[in-house]
């Protein structure tokens, strides 16, 4: 399962800031951090008083907030919103690690942490009779507290801690005024759902907040809203009580054991001091017990605060430097901070305006009018990707097209063009007379409307049809009496009149059906009483579906116009669902901009996130070469778009916020794309798509690729003349005339991706740590400096998201922090994603020919990509330098482009590296638990994978297989599929099993393996160079985590291709390069013959797989696998060439054993060892070439290899010499081509002799010492062979019958030595293993003579 792309976000805020109407708040210790949720569903991070950052995902007002960790290193909340969604986010990176959706509202949450232990409990209430405990990690539900007495939604709750054994106590009021107790227990096998202990009336009605003294948990305070009380908490009795008048309490908490603070809400917050009745150390405790209410010692006031009214928090002993501290929140979003008594306050608009620059909007350089201090709002937007170009609508009525990497340029780095006036060229579009409030491209929709077809909605009513290249304005439909709202296109499925209509909503509850086609109105549903909510569409009844906010339904007929039925209720229920039913992808919610939001980014994470870049190309370059094709209906809309550009609202009424997506692997595709087509054909023109057309010009329907190519240059030459017309020549001033531009301007023929990557890296680069780089980068790369600090974001799992705040850099760390630490001081997920970036991109432009923004310059990509994985920490002030993290570089270890995968290697490497010994030994203790447990047992070679129970070799994993795929698919910031290993319970920690292998697997490979090179059978390690837990000897030493590792990288490699671990996964390809890498860590601990096996399957069609690879595209997982499997068996093979040779050696006897056997012959010829000779054969030319000396002591056992390898018909026909002529560099190897007999010395003294016809060997012993030299005779009587051990010479007579001459009853020849000499040895003239190879040689001069020729020179003649 392909993994995720690695997608970027940068955002430009505009001036105004979101809205942020604040609903809850938590305190976050040590940091100190504030995190604030408002009512659109966003979360706003704070750094006390600073706003850091702006978290998006949920779609509804937000609720609750509480802590989700008990670690002070580990900065986890959970959040929850209206409609049941909980997420769980590192606020430390702004990610979204778990999400969920529950049937049920929570109104609080408090975290329980498990006592004796590092996990923890979200006990949550709500709009339901019980109280929920969840696994504070997974979000998942484990049981429940329930009422067996007056259940009733819970109010308030606490938790007392318990001095006693039992456990603690969790005390909650109802709605009722029911006091009602719980006992938290053992948590082992706490699975099913528990009773209260103690059901108790307290007649506390409308109870708001119910609170423990920290100090002297004796007392708890009962806020209502309308009198708050004090209780014991022994007995619940009721110790003092005050009213609150006019008032409406809200909250409260205690200060010290006799000061309570509470507050209403108008936000007015009550200092009270308690009277003695009320503490536990007075002498008067408890005398009040039993009075009525009027007759009990009030409190006194002692002070007052007065403020506006917000949502207030009381946060006790967090802070050491104020332990006191109480936090308010209004609706403008204003943060107010109250240590007693002092106070700051600061509202995220007042953040914005008291920056310099002000933070930039996307078209501010068009939009500014000299009368008014901030430029004209941009009301609403879209981004045409195949042109690059975003329209802008803004509040006067007029539309801007500008191209979209220009006008970022213009706003956020420094350059003569942000001089220029009028910059970028731009076309404006005028014909609303008020704000436009919505933006529709249908072609990005659908193919099946004309590309140059953009609409309009306004405020005045209307929608617009334009032709926005051209710049006329088509059409104009005036049928609604109310603003536009939206604008949606019909799905495939319906009607061919239909299929040609816009979907129009409106805000006076009017639907219509605009038809483009007729350029009228066929349909206007405008009998709604109640805004409309929801639209769906019935296309096999010719339905159209319109849900509104009161729940009713009304069904109209598309083609007559009519009104079908109005339905309520369960009717209409079932109504909306089976439209989702029919037709999944329909659903448009219209009511909260959030929602909108949310499903946005969802879609953009379907279109973008999920889909795998050279897939899609490949699709294409595949339709264009098979014009013929009959089913184009899985080819993609478009190819992949490097960069995307989202238009987001925190609320219906701001402007436009523009999130820049950059998708670092589309934009490398699409450089390497360019970059092959500029090789063949040089003087093409730079256009994406004839690009993507002409990549597999080595296919087989060359024709149909050149008239596809033809037909895209057509269209992209009409475009570019218009381009030039209408876009470039002429720019409209803020009066409507028209002004020639200058000639000598730079047109808008730009290159996309070269302007992309310039943008991205300009903003990436870690400016001012070198000088000299920094002018390189500008004088020879053309990159541009950043003005100001730029806003990035983090994209993590199912659409989430958070954006950097424009104010981020000066918080608490100066104004100059982005000049010295840049984007690389935010966080740690942060830094991995943009050095992973930089890297990768710098690596692909260093191997370009043109890969420069200047012309006539080249060079320094190199030095830009070692400044930021190798010298970057040691420029960086530690203090605010955040590292990047192992775990993520981990996970993209085997990242499907290449690219990125080298950039993460080198990055994990040099990373790990710079933590040291020490800091490597806390990396392997910290993941070490998360190792999973596999059993021993592995597929064997001679057992086949359908013969073993799934169940034998891998725990039974839980969660279906569609739960499993939805998370693979929604993976943003990993690509491992790690729902794959085990059974744990939460998303998460599936995904920390996968990683936990490949860092120990990377940590085990790269630092545990031996130093020296291998030469000896026996070595001795460095201990201090190993990592603890992999080495294999010392005194106590434990290996077995490198046994646990080696299982578990086994495991992958052998598993059976299955639905949860496909044949090319990430995972699996991972686990074929770590063992590959650490071979000499993992040997003891493998079957050495299974693994090879395994690694001769993924080769053994490797050629094929890798002779089809095209310049410029990503690999396809099997060829990514086979590229991978054949690295590994090089690795293997050339750090142990003994086990190797020997292994393959046994298998091969195996497997020629089993070929005598009749019944086994169809298994034998399909084996993985049949179907891999030419990998055998190509690693054993690796090994001959780089290591002769091992491969020489194993002699025999190769040539058994290359016996079975080759075809014997082959060798005969050809000869040894040509088959394989590695082998034949050897002296002691000889063939005789006519007898078709091979002769090879072995180390032990003897010869052996193979016969190609037969394929049998036999073993001739003549010598003490190793064989030197062999040579057949030139008429094949004599074999000639020498020992420089023992310094003789011998002569074998090859006498054979007529038969067997013949080859006949597989008669074997006759040999026996004829003659002995004894010769001079001969000494090596250096040491060295290469000169012991070639000591002498045998040279026949004729079929009686031969002479021994020395390395030296020095000949000696024989004769037989």
């Amino acid at each position: 399962m392909a993994g995720s792309s690695l997608v970027l976000p940068m955002v430009l805020w505009g001036h105004q800031a979101p809205s942020h109407c604040i609903s809850c708040l938590l305190l976050l210790p040590p940091g100190p951090s504030v995190l604030s949720g408002c009512q659109d569903g966003q979360l706003c991070l704070w750094d006390l008083i600073q706003p850091r950052a702006l978290l998006f995902g949920h779609s509804s007002s937000i609720t609750c907030l509480a802590k989700a960790s008990a670690s002070q290193d580990l900065q986890y909340v959970v959040s929850a919103s209206e409609s049941g969604e909980m997420c769980l986010w590192d606020v430390d990176d702004g990610r979204c690690i778990e999400f969920t959706k529950l049937a049920c509202t929570h109104t609080g949450i408090q975290f329980y942490p498990i006592p004796g232990g590092s996990q923890g409990r979200l006990l949550c209430h709500g709009h339901y009779p019980e109280i929920l405990v969840l696994d504070a990690a997974s979000l998942e539900v484990l049981y429940s507290l329930v009422s067996k007495i007056a259940p009733d939604w819970i109010s308030a709750m606490t938790i007392l801690p318990s001095q006693r054994t039992q456990g603690d106590t969790v005390v909650a009021v109802s709605v009722t005024g029911i006091l009602k107790v719980w006992i938290m227990g053992s948590e082992e096998g706490r699975m099913q759902d528990a009773g209260e202990e103690e059901s108790k009336p307290i007649h506390c009605q409308q109870c708001r907040s119910i609170s423990l003294c920290p100090s002297a948990p004796h007392s708890l305070l009962v806020v209502c809203s309308q009198y708050w009380r004090v209780l014991d908490a022994g007995d619940y009795s009721v110790l003092c009580s005050v009213s609150s008048g006019k008032q409406v309490w809200s909250g409260g908490e205690f200060l010290d054991p006799d000061t309570v603070i509470v507050w209403n809400e108008d936000g007015n917050c009550f200092i009270y001091k308690l009277p003695a009745s009320c503490l536990p150390a007075s002498a008067s405790f408890r005398i009040d017990v039993g009075k009525a209410m009027e007759n009990l010692i009030p409190p006194t006031l002692i002070h007052v605060l007065l403020i506006c009214p917000p949502v207030t928090g009381f946060f006790s002993g967090l802070l050491e430097s104020h332990p006191n501290l109480l936090i308010q929140g209004n609706s403008s979003g204003r943060l107010s901070l109250w240590s007693i008594p002092l106070v700051a306050s600061l509202s995220l608009q007042e953040a914005f305006d008291s920056l310099s620059p002000h933070p930039a909007g996307i078209i501010d350089q068009l939009s500014c009018i000299p009368a008014f201090p901030d430029p004209l709002r941009v009301t609403s937007s879209v981004y045409i990707p195949i042109h690059g170009s975003l329209v802008c609508g803004r509040e006067d009525g007029s539309i801007v097209i500008v191209p979209a990497t220009q006008t970022a340029m213009v706003q956020l780095l420094q350059g003569e063009h942000a001089l220029r006036r009028g910059w970028p060229p731009h076309r404006t579009l005028r014909a609303h007379r008020h704000r436009i409030t919505c933006l529709l491209y249908p072609h990005q929709v659908s193919q099946r409307f004309h590309p140059s077809f953009l609409l309009s909605g306004s405020r005045d009513s209307s929608v617009i049809l334009w032709d926005w290249i051209s710049g006329e304005r088509k059409q104009q439909f005036r049928v609604h009496g109310g603003e536009v709202r939206q604008l949606l296109v019909p799905p495939e499925t319906c009607s061919p009149r239909v299929q040609q209509c816009i979907c129009s909503v409106a805000s006076d509850h009017s639907v219509a059906l605009l038809s483009l086609r007729e350029r009228k109105c066929i349909l206007l549903a405008s009998r709604h009483l109640f805004p409309v909510q929801a639209i769906k569409w019935r296309p096999a009844d010719d339905f159209l579906v319109v849900g509104c906010e009161d729940g009713s339904v009304y069904v109209w007929q598309m083609d007559t116009g009519a009104l079908d039925r109005c339905v309520m209720g369960l009717t209409a229920v079932e109504i909306l669902n089976a439209c989702d039913e029919a037709v999944p992808a329909s659903m448009d919610a219209l009511s909260h901009p959030a929602v909108n939001l949310k499903q946005a980014m969802t879609r953009r994470s379907l279109a973008a996130l999920k889909n795998v870049a050279h897939q899609k190309l490949q699709t294409l370059a595949t339709n264009l070469l098979a014009p013929e094709a009959a089913d184009k209906s899985h080819l993609p809309k478009s190819p992949p778009n490097s960069l995307s550009i989202q238009s987001l609202k925190a609320n219906s009424s701001d402007p436009d916020i523009h999130v820049l997506f950059f998708d670092v692997e589309a934009l490398i595709l699409q450089l390497l794309s360019d970059e092959a087509s500029r090789s063949r054909n040089p003087s093409s023109s730079q256009d994406p798509i004839p690009k993507a057309s002409g990549i597999l010009d080595k296919g087989p329907s060359f024709l149909a690729a050149n008239r596809a190519a033809v037909l895209f240059q057509q269209v992209k030459e009409s475009i570019k003349e218009n381009l030039k017309e209408h876009l470039l020549d002429e720019d409209e001033d803020e009066d409507g005339s028209v002004r020639s531009r200058d000639p000598k301007s730079k047109p808008l023929e730009s290159h996309i991706p070269m302007d992309t990557a310039r943008l991205f890296l300009s903003c990436l680069h870690a400016w001012g740590l070198d000088p000299n780089l920094d002018r390189l980068c500008l004088e020879r790369l053309g990159m541009l400096r950043p003005h100001c600090a730029v806003s990035f974001g983090l994209l993590s799992r199912g659409a989430h998201m958070s954006l950097m705040l424009p104010g981020y850099a000066r918080n608490s760390i100066g104004n100059t922090a982005w000049k010295t630490s840049g984007t690389y001081g935010i966080s740690r997920a942060v830094t991995t994603q943009h050095l992973l970036s930089i890297i990768s991109l710098a690596n692909t432009l260093m191997g370009m020919s043109e890969a420069t923004f200047l012309m006539g310059q080249r060079g320094g990509w190199s030095q830009l990509a070692a400044l930021h994985c190798v010298m970057l920490p040691d420029l960086l002030d530690p203090i605010t330098f955040r590292p990047p993290l192992l775990e993520m570089l981990a996970r993209r270890w085997q990242d499907r482009c290449l690219e990125v995968r080298e950039a993460a290697q080198a990055l994990l490497l040099a990373e790990l590296r710079r933590m040291e010994q020490d800091g490597r030994k806390e990396t392997i203790d910290a993941w070490a638990p998360y190792l999973p447990q596999y059993m021993d047992t592995v597929i064997s070679p001679g057992v086949t994978p359908e013969s073993i129970p799934m169940g034998s070799t891998s725990p039974d994993p839980i969660g279906s297989e569609a739960r499993i795929q939805e998370e693979e698919q929604e993976l943003v910031d990993d690509d491992i599929p790690a729902g794959l290993l085990s059974h744990p319970k939460s998303y998460e920690e599936r995904r920390k099993q996968a990683t936990a292998i490949v860092l120990l697997g990377v940590i085990g490979a790269e630092f545990g393996a031996e130093l020296e090179p291998p030469k000896l059978h026996s070595r001795s390690r460095n201990s201090s160079q190993i990592p603890e837990g992999f080495g294999l000897t010392g005194s106590g030493a434990n290996y077995s985590l490198a046994r646990h590792t080696c299982k578990a990288l086994t495991f992958l490699l052998l598993q059976p291709p299955s639905a949860r671990l496909p044949a090319h996964s990430t995972i699996r390809r991972t686990a074929i390069d770590l063992i590959g890498r650490g071979f000499t860590v993992w040997e003891p601990h493998m079957d050495v013959s299974a693994v090879l096996l395994g690694l001769l399957e993924l080769c053994a069609e490797a050629d094929r797989h890798l002779g089809s690879i095209v310049p410029g595209l990503p690999l396809s997982p099997a060829a990514d696998s086979a590229r991978s499997a054949r690295h590994a068996l090089a690795l293997i093979a050339t750090a142990r060439p003994p086990a190797f040779i020997t292994t393959i050696a046994k298998e091969v006897h195996r497997h020629t054993a089993l070929a005598a056997n009749a019944q086994s012959q169809q298994s034998i010829h399909t084996s993985s060892l049949a179907r891999a000779k030419g990998e055998i054969l190509r690693v054993l030319e690796i090994l001959i070439e780089k290591m002769p000396t091992d491969v020489v002591e194993l002699l025999v056992e190769v040539m058994d290899i290359i016996m079975y390898c080759l075809e014997g018909s082959l060798v005969k026909k050809k000869g040894l010499q040509e088959c394989f002529p590695a082998i034949c560099r050897f002296y002691m190897v000889s063939y005789y081509e006519r007898s078709h007999r091979i002769a090879v010395g072995a180390r032990h003294g003897s010869v052996a002799l193979y016969d190609i016809r037969t394929g049998k060997c036999q073993t001739i012993h003549g010598h003490k010492g190793p064989i030197t030299a062999v040579a057949f005779a030139p008429d094949g009587r004599y074999l000639a062979t020498y020992s420089n051990t023992d310094s003789h010479l011998c002569f074998w007579q090859m006498n054979t019958s007529l038969l067997g001459s013949i080859g006949m009853l597989n008669s074997a020849p006759q040999l026996r030595c004829v003659k002995t000499f004894q010769v001079p040895p001969v000494h090596p003239g250096s040491p060295g293993s290469q000169n012991s190879l070639r000591l002498a040689r045998l040279i026949w001069t004729s079929n009686r003579n031969v002479i021994l020729m020395a390395h030296d020179g020095k000949e000696h003649r024989f004769m037989v």
